[in-house]
């Protein structure tokens, strides 16, 4: 995300999208109340003035709503924010109700009554500089699954099957199956100019695909990880294992995954915990919090149940009293483990209970 220019004592940011993680960001960042504005198509009739006859073409406006609906969807890369207009030409009457169609490329104006610290921090994040590009392939003799990481979780590119031959002719069924992983993962190499991969496997089947690996580039970039099994879990299984930490350590969903699991150790030992949104709420009246921990899918529910305020609430007072705030993706595990929870959950600074 390029932010173009910003004056947060207006509570301004004018900043351009740049690509599918800066609509995730956004759809976080921008709340209920704020102001939007932009340049957007409205749909305007011409033609004669009986309807029958009239057609629909699109013009571009520039406009302002106060936000009261912001719906994220990662599978059609677009953010939409509706609300009423606020500011626009003479043809669209104040109050009316318009929706931003935000994508790749847009340019927009965020208008906060207030910028919370953690507001500030989520913008910095996803205005600095690319972070690195990691793949990750989980394989075992018979499959591979290929993943590239996002902000808001992963993005699951490929699977792969291999023809498993009889047991005698094993080493020749591995070293084609393991030139295919390798053709594929140079592939993604060239695509997206990986900074990282990350191979894992159960037992040895890693070592032997590196044995068939004669790309000196390519293998600089490989990390070797161990997992349990081949699928979408070992993806997961993957995010938490100490090989990976040190390419992990800057990417959003790994630090999700931790705060997550140090979270459900303090509640496994009855510890410095609260979840669920009565306790949470009771601890952030206390000053307690320094760690608040709630899914986007959570607020998404709050959003469109007209109940956000409280989560607002929430929110702020843990920033009065300096705790830090991470909003953590349903896109992967972490989430749907937090969202088990009640959505929102809490590391206080001492034992409330």
């Amino acid at each position: 995300m390029k932010i173009a220019h910003s004056d947060f004592k207006k509570g301004e940011v004018k900043l351009k999208v740049e690509n599918l993680d800066d609509l995730w960001h956004l759809s976080q960042l921008i709340e209920e109340g704020d102001i939007v504005q932009g340049k957007t198509e409205r749909k305007i009739k011409v033609g004669s003035k009986d309807e029958r006859n009239q057609d629909s073409v699109k013009k571009t406006i520039f406009l302002a709503i106060s936000v009261e609906k912001v719906e994220f969807s990662p599978h059609a890369n677009i953010l939409r924010v509706s609300g009423t207009a606020t500011a626009g030409p003479e043809d669209v009457p104040l109050g009316s109700y318009h929706t931003f169609s935000v994508e790749e490329q847009s340019i927009m104006t965020l208008i906060k009554p207030q910028w919370l610290r953690y507001h500030k921090e989520k913008l910095d994040e996803a205005s600095k500089e690319k972070n690195a590009k990691i793949l990750i392939c989980v394989h075992d003799r018979e499959e591979a699954f290929f993943a590239l990481m996002k902000r808001y979780g992963y993005e699951l590119l490929s699977h792969i099957q291999g023809e498993v031959q009889k047991k005698r002719e094993e080493t020749k069924a591995f070293g084609s199956f393991y030139k295919e992983i390798i053709s594929q993962l140079q592939n993604y190499d060239k695509k997206y100019e990986l900074s990282c991969i990350i191979v894992a496997s159960p037992a040895f089947w890693k070592e032997e695909l590196l044995k068939e690996l004669s790309d000196d580039a390519l293998r600089k970039k490989i990390i070797l990880a161990t997992s349990s099994s081949v699928g979408e879990n070992a993806i997961h299984e993957v995010l938490k294992r100490p090989e990976t930490e040190a390419a992990l350590k800057h990417e959003r969903v790994s630090r999700e995954f931790k705060l997550v699991d140090d979270l459900l150790i303090e509640i496994a030992k009855n510890g410095n915990s609260a979840y669920g949104l009565k306790e949470t709420k009771e601890a952030a009246e206390m000053g307690a919090i320094k760690m608040l921990l709630i899914t986007d899918l959570f607020i998404q529910e709050k959003r469109q149940a007209k109940t956000y305020l409280q989560i607002d609430e929430i929110m702020k007072k843990v920033d009065q009293s300096n705790g830090d705030i991470c909003i953590i993706s349903m896109e992967h595990e972490a989430g749907r483990k937090l969202q088990g929870l009640g959505g929102i959950a809490a590391m206080v600074r001492y034992k409330i209970k």
